[in-house]
């Protein structure tokens, strides 16, 4: 019976690698936010703050026309950091939440 268990353990861990491997970085910037908020609703202080330092790792402050939105996204996600630590993931979540939307807007807006 654990055999059976791992194998299909074993073809949902390769559908969501395939799955990351082929997203195109905008799916792969949601599937981020995707993972923040879901963790941050769980109150999963580690994986929340994990997920949000994979969204600052994202950040491009090397090429001016990104510098400034990317010191402000830092700023925000260093307060979601903060307020996960402190507990308060109701905040985190809803700014999470509201970015994640933003972003969907912005690259639905660009592919038109």
């Amino acid at each position: 019976m654990h055999h059976t268990a791992t194998l299909s353990k074993n073809k949902i861990n390769s559908y969501v690698v395939k799955d990351i491997l082929d997203s195109s970085p905008e799916k792969l910037l949601i599937k981020v936010y995707d993972f923040a908020v879901l963790n941050s609703e769980k109150k999963e202080l580690l994986k929340t703050n994990n997920a949000i330092q994979e969204l600052i790792n994202m950040l491009r402050f090397d090429d001016e026309s990104y510098r400034d939105l990317s010191i402000s996204l830092f700023q925000l996600y260093q307060f979601c950091q903060e307020q996960a630590r402190k507990n308060n993931f109701e905040i985190v979540s809803k700014i999470l939440i509201e970015l994640r939307e933003s972003w969907i807007q912005a690259i639905n807006n660009r592919q038109q």
